[in-house]
């Protein structure tokens, strides 16, 4: 008989970086009964779930909730802003970053991808580096003829571990005093690093519950710009069930054109009240707390960090790469089997050569070192010699390094 639990005896941890695991509360808020999205107390969650959203955007204008993931938000972000055949710019920090050029190129966009040239540690140095911002104003101030329809780069790369500087790329375009609109993803970065949408000039944020918001996955986000929305008034590739017209009319009085996921909606209300309830410096303070703890047992193991950038290491995860001709993956199968940790694995150009560990969602303290222990034991079961205790360095840290405020308030 197949079943769906695979952990008979305590709790998995999971410590991908996302799906994050998710706050007990907040799977109750889930099981609340379904109610009609036509009536009354529809319109009250959902001016409430928009409200917060704002918030947790830091921005003024509208959210757009779509019940799908990030690679819908992704798309909805394209068919809004563009019309077939625009030139859109690229920048590549990593897998998603890819990916996100795969899905414009197949939309019927001209995908022009920026990288950081060359390799670093036998991986490519785009890889291990967040946006370079001098790159894309070279390129916009050789845009002349203003071809360029948006610049399109990631906050948060999943798959490596660095946190671009958003702030700096608007600073770019505006010194470039190019027209496009800046697209970016922050699906892993949201609610867990610092993010600004109108202080940082963003036209288009694009999200999803399974990271930061610590929600189950079928929830995507679009914060929008006044420009990005005048730009969606006159944009020809086609949209549908994405459109934002429909949906920002609707939204004024809490309902959504199409059937939304109601019993995310009521997971999402509640999660959003206790990252505002604990307030959002505290929550980016907690996960930089938990981040440098997990990089300074990582350092004394004397393995290499994936992001080799200074000032760009990711609060949400850390990627650790393993020694050459070591297979990561084989190393995660080790510490899945013996220890139920559930790892990330690398991704397209990075495959094999490192894993990644989580900080994010409902965690604390003594999960990260339970995780770090794991990581430790099954290093060394696959014959990785390690210079020191990574597991005495975070025992360390977080005990010489407590965390300003309680980790949660009462549910």
């Amino acid at each position: 008989m197949l079943t769906t639990d695979f952990h008979p005896t305590g709790r998995h941890f999971l410590q991908i970086p996302g799906p994050s695991p998710v706050p007990d509360r907040v799977l109750r808020a889930m099981s609340l009964p379904t109610i009609d999205h036509r009536g009354p107390e529809f319109a009250a969650l959902g001016l409430k779930v928009l409200a917060d959203m704002q918030k947790i955007f830091q921005t003024q204008h509208p959210v757009m909730i779509y019940p799908a993931s990030g690679t819908g938000a992704w798309e909805a972000a394209l068919v809004n802003t563009l019309s077939p055949g625009d030139h859109v710019l690229m920048y590549e920090t990593g897998h998603f970053a890819f990916l996100w050029n795969k899905l414009a190129t197949r939309l019927g966009l001209k995908a022009e991808v920026l990288a950081l040239a060359g390799t670093d540690n036998g991986v490519p140095a785009s890889w291990r580096h967040g946006v370079q911002a001098h790159l894309i104003e070279e390129r916009l101030k050789a845009d002349t003829a203003h071809s360029i329809k948006a610049v399109c780069v990631v906050h948060n790369e999943t798959s490596t571990g660095v946190t671009s500087n958003i702030a700096a790329v608007r600073k770019a375009i505006d010194a470039a005093k190019h027209p496009a609109l800046l697209l970016v993803d922050t699906i892993s970065g949201l609610a867990s690093a610092e993010y600004c949408h109108d202080a940082w000039g963003v036209d288009v944020s694009i999200s999803g519950s399974q990271k930061g918001l610590m929600l189950p996955p079928g929830i995507s986000f679009n914060a929008l710009s006044p420009k990005a929305i005048a730009a969606s008034k006159t944009a020809k590739l086609p949209k549908a069930f994405w459109a934002w017209d429909e949906i920002i009319e609707m939204n004024k009085t809490g309902y959504w054109p199409s059937t939304p996921n109601t019993n995310l909606l009521y997971a999402l209300s509640e999660a959003a009240d206790m990252i505002l309830g604990q307030g959002l410096d505290v929550v980016f303070a907690r996960h930089q707390r938990w981040a440098d703890g997990v990089r300074a047992a990582v350092q004394t193991w004397g393995l290499p960090i994936q992001c080799a950038e200074n000032g760009v290491h990711s609060p949400i995860l850390t990627g650790v790469m393993t020694p050459e001709g070591v297979d990561a993956d084989a190393v995660r199968k080790i510490i899945y089997e013996r220890f139920d940790c559930s790892l990330g694995t690398g991704l397209g150009k990075i495959k094999g050569r490192m894993f990644r560990i989580g900080h994010l969602g409902d965690t604390n303290d003594l999960t990260l070192i339970a995780a770090v222990a794991g990581c430790e034991m099954g290093l060394k079961l696959a014959g990785v010699k390690l210079a020191g205790s990574g597991v005495q360095t975070l025992m360390d840290y977080y005990a010489s390094h407590p965390a300003a405020v309680p980790l949660r308030k009462a549910a």
